[in-house]
């Protein structure tokens, strides 16, 4: 099974820049998540023969947050949110039932400058943890996303400038650790502990050609499949977006 997870930060301007279809054909992917879509299911129209689409839109601000999956798996049950109310307003997360597993789309909230949403962020995590776990009850779980956190010095340019920044506080990162800890895998670093590779540079100072990024992009995995796990990659030739695609292969 082959996976691919992006932040499209706009799905209207990178359709315009990307052939979706053909990075489909190219890396003949089982399922395709996407964040930040940044618009209703009705504004775009990506034509993905073979494919489901199952799209999750902000329903408090418009072009705001979002999720999109494609897939050409058999279904078996899917659902939008965690079954929260005051965290379902946003268009964060979507999950697919199949056959073996569950596959989780989601767009973590940012803490935001200033760390002014940190308290909601941390309950996030809590709650979101809380329903991953309760996924793995019954079948092993796929998450994929912009998770909005660099888990460790390595995985950011700058860490000790940004100790403080939204994404590298010491409870959103202590919220992943809890996450790993309570039985699941963050397969890039799996595969690669000491390899230096970004995910997401910001748009200001030509972040991305001088390489000043951050790794917050992930294919999170239940420890169930830990053998299953073939390959994981950051596709950082691919651009459109402040993110490049992550790409998860199980076997």
């Amino acid at each position: 099974m082959k996976f691919m997870s992006w932040n499209v930060n706009g799905i209207r301007a990178v359709s315009k820049k990307v052939d979706f279809a053909q990075l489909i054909r190219d890396y003949d992917l089982d399922a395709l998540c996407l964040q930040e879509v940044k618009a209703e299911e009705h504004q775009i129209d990506i034509s993905l023969p073979g494919y489901q689409r199952f799209w999750n839109a902000s329903v408090i601000k418009k072009g705001y947050s979002g999720t999109a999956i494609y897939t050409r798996l058999k279904v078996l049950s899917y659902s939008y949110g965690i079954g929260i109310d005051k965290h379902d307003l946003e268009g964060r997360v979507i999950t697919l039932e199949f056959d073996h597993h569950y596959l989780v789309n989601v767009y973590t909230p940012n803490s935001k400058d200033g760390l002014l949403r940190l308290g909601y962020r941390v309950e996030w995590e809590n709650d979101f943890r809380a329903y991953l776990l309760g996924l793995d009850k019954k079948k092993p779980v796929i998450l994929c996303g912009d998770l909005n956190v660099a888990h460790q010095e390595i995985d950011l340019a700058n860490p000790d400038q940004n100790h403080l920044s939204p994404g590298f506080s010491d409870e959103e990162r202590a919220a992943f650790t809890d996450l790993i800890e309570s039985g699941f895998i963050d397969t890039y670093r799996h595969l690669y502990p000491d390899t230096v590779q970004y995910s997401w540079w910001s748009y200001r100072t030509y972040a991305r050609q001088r390489n000043v990024g951050w790794r917050i992009d992930y294919f999170v995995v239940s420890k169930s499949l830990e053998k299953m796990i073939k390959d994981a990659q950051i596709l950082d030739q691919i651009e459109g977006s402040d993110h490049c695609p992550v790409y998860l292969e199980l076997h």
